[in-house]
């Protein structure tokens, strides 16, 4: 064999293993700890944002009521297309105070280097009751169901689309923790056309609907030292959603249900890892 078929051959080869890499699946594992000055730390940062700027209402649809908070972009400009990101809170938030359900994740789009950089829609909606129940699978692992209130948020977006219309449905984005994670799964479950992309941290996992999900931009976080929402449940769908080449699973070795978000708090990774993404 010739340099000159060496050569091609090579490159090809090359150019085959590169575009495998390109659309693989990418699973990580870090090795992130968060002592306590700096889970206090970054929890007051966010704390002390102001909150105005989320407006409050109200959405009714026959007898389910859904509080929420929505954050118009800074610049909206009605002729610009800007993405909704939708933020599902955990079950310490459950309430109709309309108030506490802007947990970390909703408060990070409220940092002036997010709110100016990472222009959108973000709506924070508030459940009275769980918004997913857990339950046991005949292969012992714990799974998500959604409740009757989960189906209600698919025509809140439908409003939100009608009365700010420079919403781009192209760019419709899940974000969750904890029970709001498995919240934002189950939404993806039931209109997987929908959404762009999902962020799912710490969830119960869902497996009704895999099969619409296998090209789905999804990153799965979960910490391995996690015993409220079990770190095996998110490994599972990840096992399980072997096909979807939009697929990141990130585990943190050294955290567990309660600091898991600390790492996100601070930074820009989850805004700029959903922009990138559209339908």
């Amino acid at each position: 064999m010739n340099n000159r078929n060496l050569k091609r051959i090579l490159i090809i080869s090359l150019l085959i293993i590169t575009s495998n890499l390109t659309f693989a699946q990418k699973k990580e594992f870090r090795n992130t700890t968060v002592d306590s000055l700096t889970f206090v730390n970054n929890r007051k940062l966010l704390n002390s944002l102001n909150t105005d700027n989320f407006q409050k209402k109200v959405f009714v649809k026959n007898n389910i009521q859904i509080p929420y908070r929505i954050l118009i972009p800074g610049n909206n400009d009605k002729n610009q297309k800007f993405p909704l990101v939708i933020t599902f809170h955990n079950s310490t938030r459950i309430g109709k105070d309309n108030e506490k359900q802007l947990e970390p994740l909703a408060k990070i789009w409220l940092r002036d280097e997010i709110y100016t950089r990472y222009q959108c829609y973000v709506i924070a909606p508030q459940f009275s009751k769980r918004s997913s129940d857990y339950e046991n699978n005949h292969d012992h692992i714990l799974t998500s169901k959604p409740s009757d209130d989960v189906s209600a948020l698919l025509d809140l977006i439908a409003n939100a689309e009608k009365e700010y219309p420079n919403i781009d449905r192209n760019r419709i984005y899940l974000v969750g923790y904890s029970m709001g994670a498995s919240t934002a799964q189950n939404l993806m479950s039931i209109k997987p056309g929908k959404f762009a992309a999902l962020v799912s941290v710490a969830a119960v996992p869902d497996f009704s609907n895999l099969k619409k999900l296998n090209q789905k931009n999804i990153w799965l976080i979960h910490g391995e030292k996690d015993n409220e929402n079990p770190y095996p449940g998110s490994t599972e769908l990840f096992n399980r959603l072997s096909s979807n080449k939009n697929l990141t699973f990130t585990t943190f070795s050294n955290l567990n249900h309660d600091n898991i978000t600390i790492p996100f708090l601070i930074t820009e990774e989850i805004p700029e890892w959903l922009f990138e993404k559209r339908k």
